[in-house]
């Protein structure tokens, strides 16, 4: 049986929805990141790179999560 709360969602969709949340804080945050390097008058390609890939990995980790 698994264990509700007063709103009537199951205690480990909110844990979930919890982990999506702070996943879109930093994919958020990550792309303010990336901005800023773009609008730097020389942006470092390899911090470009760093950040792309780690939006990618955390957009492929909420698409998990949501399944």
């Amino acid at each position: 049986m698994s264990q509700e709360n007063v709103t009537g969602k199951d205690l480990s969709d909110m844990s979930i929805e919890e982990r999506v949340s702070s996943l879109q804080e930093k994919h958020a945050s990550l792309e303010q990141n990336l901005m800023d390097e773009n609008s730097r008058p020389m942006p470092d390609s390899v911090a470009i790179k760093s950040i792309k890939r780690e939006k990618l990995t955390i957009k492929d980790e909420i698409e998990r999560l949501r399944l």
